[in-house]
C-alpha cells in the first residue's frame, strides 16, 4: 500500500474512534465539523515524511508509524480550524472550501480544533496497543513540539506579542511540528529521533517561509486562502521583512541545509528527491520567482 493510502485510511481510522461513525452519542455538528476539517486533504506533507522518516529507518513498526502520522496530521489540522478563527485570521476559506468556522459557525471551529488535538492522542494511543512500551516515548516527541516552551501553540501565541524574531517564530509555528514528523518517524521506524532532529526543524522552517512567500505572490485561487494576511494582521512574515527576493533566497537555502541535514540511510535519495519536489510545488519557478524578478 502506497503512503497516501496508508495516510488516508489511518485518518478514517482516527475519525471512527472520534465520532463512532453514526454513534448517536457524538453531537453531529461537531462530527460533521471533524470530518471537514481532516477531508479533503492538503499535500499531506507531514504524514507523508512521517512515513518516509519510518521506512528510512527500517519501518520496525508500520501500525504505529501510521498512528504517528495519522496523529500529526490531526495536530495540523487542528491548529488551521483554530488559525482561520475569526480571533486570529478571521479567514473563510481553507484548501479552497469554506473554513470551519465559516460552514458550522464558531462554537464549533473551537470544539473541533480542541477535539483534534485530543483525538491525536487517542490515535497515538490506539496505535500503541500492540506495543505500549513504546507509547511513553512516541507521546513525549509529539507532545513537546505541541505544547510549551516552543511547539505550535507557542508559534501561535507569538503571534499575540509586540514583538518576536522572525526565526524563533518560524520554528516555533510551523518547523516544530516537521521536526515531530521526522522524530516520530524515526521512533517508529527504529531509528534515534535525535539524528532526524535537524533535518525536520530546517524543512519545517522553509515550509513557513514558503508561506510567508506564498501569502504575497499567489493568487486566493492557487492559495485556497486569503492572500495578504500576514501584512493585514501584522505578522512577522519572511517576505516583509527580506523582500520578496531575499525570503526566495532565503528559502532555497534552508532547503539546501534540511537536504544536507538527512542522514546516512537507504532512504535519504528518496528524502532529497521530496524536498526537491516540494520545493517546485511551493514556490514555483514560472510563477513566483519570475515576479520576484520583476519586482
Amino acid at each position: 500500500m502506497d503512503a497516501l493510502n496508508r495516510i488516508e485510511q489511518a485518518l478514517e481510522t482516527a475519525l471512527a474512534l472520534g465520532t463512532g461513525d453514526g454513534n448517536p452519542g457524538c453531537p453531529p455538528k461537531l462530527a460533521a465539523g471533524l470530518r471537514h476539517a481532516v477531508f479533503p486533504g492538503g499535500a499531506r506533507i507531514r504524514p507523508q515524511l512521517c512515513l518516509a522518516v519510518a521506512r528510512a529507518c527500517g519501518d520496525a513498526d508500520p501500525r504505529l508509524a501510521d498512528g504517528a502520522a495519522a496523529a500529526l496530521e490531526l495536530l495540523h489540522c487542528a491548529s488551521l480550524v483554530h488559525d482561520d478563527l475569526p480571533c486570529f485570521d478571521d479567514a473563510p476559506l481553507r484548501r479552497g472550501i469554506p473554513s470551519v468556522h465559516a460552514a458550522y459557525g464558531e462554537r464549533i471551529a473551537v470544539l473541533a480544533g480542541d477535539a483534534l488535538i485530543v483525538l491525536a492522542f487517542q490515535m497515538l494511543a490506539h496505535s500503541a496497543l500492540h506495543a505500549p512500551a513504546r507509547l511513553p516515548g512516541l507521546m513525549g516527541i509529539v507532545a513537546r513540539r505541541v505544547a510549551l516552551p516552543s511547539g505550535i501553540i507557542a508559534g501561535q501565541a507569538w503571534e499575540c506579542e509586540p514583538y518576536v524574531a522572525l526565526p524563533a517564530y518560524q520554528r516555533a509555528k510551523t518547523g516544530s511540528l516537521f521536526a515531530a514528523c521526522t522524530e516520530a518517524g524515526a521512533w517508529a521506524g527504529g531509528g534515534d529521533p535525535a539524528d532526524w532532529q535537524p533535518f525536520g526543524l530546517c524543512l519545517g522552517e522553509a515550509y513557513q517561509v514558503a508561506d510567508d512567500i506564498r501569502d504575497v505572490a499567489l493568487a486566493v485561487e492557487l492559495l485556497g486562502k486569503p492572500q495578504g494576511r500576514d501584512v493585514a494582521l501584522c505578522r512577522p512574515s519572511a517576505a516583509t521583512e527580506m523582500g520578496l527576493s531575499g525570503a526566495i533566497v532565503h528559502f532555497d537555502a534552508l532547503l539546501e541545509r534540511a537536504v544536507d541535514a538527512i542522514p546516512a540511510c537507504t532512504g535519504a535519495a528518496m528524502l532529497r528527491a521530496i524536498v526537491r519536489s516540494e520545493s517546485e510545488r511551493l514556490v514555483p519557478q514560472a510563477t513566483v520567482r519570475d515576479l520576484a524578478l520583476a519586482a
